[in-house]
């Protein structure tokens, strides 16, 4: 069977946009849905009840993300590209229709089962398609799609859902998935992988070496102070700093533009340095020393110091996610990175969900300065857990095309 060995540099970035379009679609349907808790709340919904059903997709990602890396191991990146989206606008569409809540959760909880699909697809496309000297800025580029996709929900989901009602607010998510599913059909190719028909599949990557089990448990440790800027920067702007919401809104807002430009800055970064892991050890160190600092700034109540580190640290604790993601893909090899992003999605996304309640407990018993330095102590342990090199079968199994075979010295 004749495979594709090479594409023009037009068509590899037409892939790139097409995937952060689909990665934006999920982060919608997933992060977008906490803002219908005030037409939900309006309508009588209690608001714990509220809050169960739009955690529904994000419940539903989870239980999917390795599932659908084994399903890109086996069938490739475009079937899972527009198979994902096509049950994401499905279930949003029926969701639309529906005025039972436990009906409605349940297909919101299949929306999230068919986002969980993007989120290794359209890294491996990146991976497969662009050569070493450009993964990191091209998977810096793809890491944005999270913060275009909660901004866009931001600004469309409760407008429409004020104007429109409830139902037509979910159709905004279900609208970009149908797209994205017609786009990645179009658009997206399936990289070539090494090896032919009498060729045996790679060993599993997992056994015999931790490299990829440490990066993963360092994205898990990472996404901890991560976790706690975002969930609990704007409360703390304008309990303890004393911002009007607005100010406060605008200035999270703010580092949430700066933080998808510092995801592009370290892939360029690691581009050209070679490297995707010696960059990721020093924004474990920064995010050490930014949350060690905004500890002390908030402790102090020096307001003046604080801002600025909050906006420091909002924009390093992000930048260790496409390193860590790019890192994952690249060591894994085009067998079983699919499998390798799901688990890495999988451990970010559990740790995250866990952050509001624990979190919010320890600041309701000390104060946000601990909840802030005990974050530093927790991307502190990330630190020695950064492996030095890659595998030997990281080296021995190059992702790209031909031409662009080789793995960057992690």
């Amino acid at each position: 069977m004749a495979v594709v060995t090479d594409i023009s540099a037009t068509r590899r970035w037409v892939m790139l946009a097409l995937g952060v379009f689909a990665q934006s679609a999920s982060a919608v349907i997933v992060n977008g849905m906490p803002f219908l808790l005030p037409a939900l709340t309006d309508r009588g919904m209690p608001l714990a009840t509220a809050g169960l059903l739009v955690a529904m997709p994000a419940v539903g990602l989870c239980c999917m993300l390795i599932a659908w890396g084994y399903a890109v191991d086996r069938i490739g990146e475009r079937a899972v590209l527009v198979a994902g989206p096509l049950v994401m606008c499905a279930a949003g569409v029926a969701a639309a229709t529906v005025s039972n809540y436990v009906a409605l959760g349940a297909l919101l909880f299949l929306a999230g089962m068919g986002a969980a699909s993007t989120n290794g697809a359209s890294g491996r496309v990146i991976v497969g398609w662009f050569p070493p000297d450009r993964r990191g800025l091209a998977m810096g580029i793809r890491q944005t799609a999270q913060p275009l996709g909660v901004a866009v929900g931001a600004l469309t989901i409760p407008a429409v859902a004020a104007t429109h009602g409830f139902s037509a607010a979910i159709l905004v998510p279900a609208a970009m998935a149908g797209l994205a599913a017609v786009g990645c059909a179009i658009g997206i190719v399936d990289p070539p992988r090494p090896g032919g028909a009498g060729n045996a599949r790679p060993a599993n990557p997992y056994r015999g070496d931790a490299t990829l089990w440490r990066i993963h448990g360092v994205s898990v440790l990472l996404v901890i102070p991560q976790a706690t800027v975002w969930t609990f920067g704007l409360l703390w702007l304008h309990r303890d700093v004393g911002l009007p919401l607005g100010v406060a809104g605008a200035l999270v807002t703010a580092t949430q533009i700066l933080g998808a430009g510092g995801r592009i800055g370290v892939g360029v970064w690691s581009d050209r340095i070679g490297s995707r892991l010696r960059p990721l050890r020093t924004v474990a160190v920064a995010a050490v020393v930014s949350m060690a600092g905004l500890a002390a700034a908030a402790g102090l109540h020096w307001w003046w110091a604080a801002l600025p580190l909050l906006v420091v640290a909002s924009v390093i604790t992000v930048a260790d996610n496409g390193l860590a993601f790019t890192a994952v893909a690249e060591i894994a090899g085009p067998y079983w990175s699919g499998r390798g992003l799901g688990i890495q999605n999988t451990g970010q996304n559990l740790a995250s969900a866990a952050i509001a309640p624990a979190f919010g407990a320890v600041i309701t018993a000390a104060g946000f300065p601990v909840a802030y330095a005990l974050a530093a102590v927790i991307a502190a342990a990330a630190v020695p857990l950064v492996p030095i090199a890659p595998s030997a079968r990281a080296a021995a199994e190059p992702v790209a095309p031909p031409e662009h075979q080789g793995v960057l010295d992690n």
